[in-house]
């Protein structure tokens, strides 16, 4: 099917990163692809703590297999004594395993070591990394460098901070005090979802029908010629 360019337009793989790789290394025919999602939440310093606490919870541990799962929690480090405990007691109910940050772990002795390779990982599993960042910019830094493109969200109630995580974080999605797992072609009234991309040419994003149609310039003439 990857070589029948003449017939097939368009492969829109679904599935796991090597299976979209393996795709996209055979394939004569265009790929809408996305690796992986390793999406973040980042718990601002004017976050409300309970609103924070579930979006994790809902984000890491509703469907942990997916795409839209939060695979790494970002948190500012004046609320991280105050905030961590409170939303690790809930993950570990749920069977979270965290690892953390040398400054995660002096608030939560319980948790494993980060190694440089759990930033990038899209885990799909239990398992959240979680690191302590000192302000906005840091987090950004931290998006742009193991981010895959996919969803990220920020809580706060600071509207300046919340703007320019909108304007400065280049996921496909983003979003401001929502879990991640709603980065969704239904929940965002699409339709049925066909696919996601985390490349800009030629949808960005989730796609329903409409992202995945093309136009047809159909003109009607009198004689008319260009000058």
């Amino acid at each position: 099917m990857l070589k029948l360019e003449d017939h097939i337009d368009l492969i829109i793989p679904r599935g796991g990163e090597e299976l979209i790789r393996k795709v996209v290394e055979l394939s004569r025919i265009p790929v809408i692809k996305h690796y992986k999602g390793v999406c973040h939440i980042f718990v601002d310093e004017t976050a409300d703590m309970d609103m924070a606490a579930a979006l994790v919870m809902n984000a890491k541990t509703q469907r942990p297999g997916v795409c839209n799962a939060m695979e790494t929690l970002l948190v500012h480090r004046k609320i991280a004594g105050e905030f961590l405990p409170k939303a690790a007691a809930s993950l570990k109910r749920a069977g979270v395993t965290l690892r953390g940050c040398p400054h995660t772990r002096e608030v939560l002795p319980d948790a494993e070591e980060a190694m440089e390779k759990d930033w990038y990982e899209e885990y799909l599993d239990l398992i959240l990394a979680v690191r302590v960042v000192d302000d906005l910019d840091e987090a950004v830094r931290h998006i742009r460098k193991y981010g895959s493109l996919h969803t990220e969200s920020i809580v706060t109630r600071d509207y300046g901070n919340a703007q320019r995580f909108l304007q400065e974080v280049n996921s496909s999605t983003v979003l401001v005090n929502a879990s991640t797992r709603f980065s969704d072609g239904f929940e965002l009234g699409l339709g049925a979802e066909i696919g996601i991309s985390t490349t800009k040419l030629h949808a960005f994003g989730p796609m329903g029908l409409e992202e995945l149609t093309t136009q047809k310039f159909i003109i009607y003439g009198n004689g008319q010629v260009r000058t």
